[in-house]
């Protein structure tokens, strides 16, 4: 149970009552009469293979106020992409599969990138960029959810308390985040966020004082979630990063764009639990360790941007700042995983520390090698600019991909 205490500058909807998900979902059906909703999701094939999605589909199957949901695709062949249609195919809502690896997208992709408007590398970021693109496109949904596809805990409570606060017709949230304890077969899991995250916000307070972007991105309990919702409007300015930077990308841009009492995060999840990364301890192009590096650039690029002077100094200095704090913070998650009977291993926790403490240092000199990287995919807006008919482009490659399809389907 969630107590109802709220924490910094962004208001927090919680999970109080436990209201059944069949009340939530009578009430969203009322709701897309005025907002119409959609749901993207961001896939890799592979993900095809896992228990997963498979249940994912199944639970999509019983939601009953999406007007449309859009699937992402990467890393898929001709056959991959047949077999990914026919997967998708019992959804009864109006939905699509974007091929980003087919022909027509790639080529599309490459008009996109002579004009310099196109993700610059593969990832999530890319994936989801071109289905917030075709969102726009399509003009289906007013309300949009995006969740990944690995969740092995996934029940459609989850999508309608995430969909909620921003198809209500009387509240004005403009974006909303999904928040949940990482907590799973008897221990406690999102490093990254625990260790990492809070403890370089904490410490960047520090050295730097205090900042209202800071205190924004320490309000958010879980700011790592790739959970979250939003109004069409804010897909068309939004510029979110392509690596792992992207849910801190998404938040700092929610930051610049809107006022924090059009922010908002819910509870989603009692329990909640995906695909795990490598710790990666030797190669800091993977695993939780390219993660951090990630992580740790966007927010100083974002810092940077608001007139923060970063040098060697200040990143030795914040290393050795972070590294306290994020050991105290050991100690702090080791004493409530042993009252309420869970694992926790020390000896792990302290050398994922100690490697977020090194890729500290590993992104502060890759942001002063280049300080001038443009690390953001741009907006829409100015991908409309650049090139006016992106939109009916965009769904002439899509439904073109679904024809021929069908024509292999006979």
């Amino acid at each position: 149970m969630a107590d109802f205490h709220q924490n910094g500058i962004v208001t927090t909807l919680h999970n109080l009552s436990k209201r059944p998900v069949e009340e939530l979902e009578y009430d969203l059906l009322h709701f897309s009469r005025f907002r119409p909703m959609g749901l993207i999701l961001p896939s890799l094939y592979s993900e095809l293979q896992g228990p997963a999605l498979a249940n994912i589909v199944q639970e999509l199957k019983k939601v009953p106020y999406l007007a449309h949901i859009v699937i992402g695709l990467d890393r898929a062949d001709m056959a991959e992409f047949h077999h990914a249609k026919a997967f998708f195919a019992e959804l009864p809502q109006d939905h699509q599969v974007l091929w980003n690896d087919g022909p027509r997208l790639k080529a599309l992709d490459a008009e996109l990138q002579a004009l310099e408007v196109a993700p610059k590398e593969l990832g999530k970021g890319r994936n989801v960029w071109y289905c917030m693109g075709y969102m726009l496109a399509t003009g289906k949904a007013e309300s949009i959810g995006l969740h990944d596809c690995d969740i092995v805990t996934y029940d459609r409570s989850l999508l309608a308390r995430l969909m909620y606060p921003v198809a209500h017709p009387q509240f004005n949230y403009e974006f909303c985040k999904g928040y949940y304890a990482r907590v799973a077969e008897g221990k406690i899991n999102g490093r990254v966020s625990r260790l990492l995250v809070t403890p370089l916000i904490r410490a960047l307070k520090k050295v730097i004082g205090e900042n209202q972007y800071l205190d924004f991105m320490d309000s958010f309990r879980y700011p790592l979630a790739g959970e979250f919702s939003f109004r069409k409007d804010v897909l068309t300015d939004i510029r979110i990063p392509s690596d792992w930077g992207l849910e801190i990308g998404v938040l700092s841009e929610m930051y610049r764009n809107y006022s924090t009492n059009r922010l908002c995060q819910v509870d989603i999840a009692d329990v909640y639990d995906h695909k795990h990364q490598d710790l990666s301890l030797d190669d800091t192009r993977a695993g939780l360790s390219k993660m951090s590096i990630d992580i740790t650039k966007a927010l100083i690029r974002k810092l940077a941007t608001q007139g923060v002077t970063f040098n060697a100094e200040t990143f030795r200095t914040l290393k050795a700042t972070y590294f306290r704090i994020a050991l105290d913070f050991v100690e702090t998650y080791h004493n409530d995983a042993i009252m309420n009977g869970l694992t926790l291993d020390i000896h792990q926790e302290e050398k994922a520390v100690e490697m977020f403490a090194e890729n500290i240092l590993t992104a502060g000199q890759a942001f002063m090698d280049v300080p001038m990287e443009r690390p953001f995919i741009p907006s829409w807006n100015r991908v409309v600019s650049a090139m006016p008919d992106v939109y009916d482009r965009l769904i002439e490659a899509v439904d073109g991909d679904h024809q021929d399809w069908l024509n292999t389907t006979g």
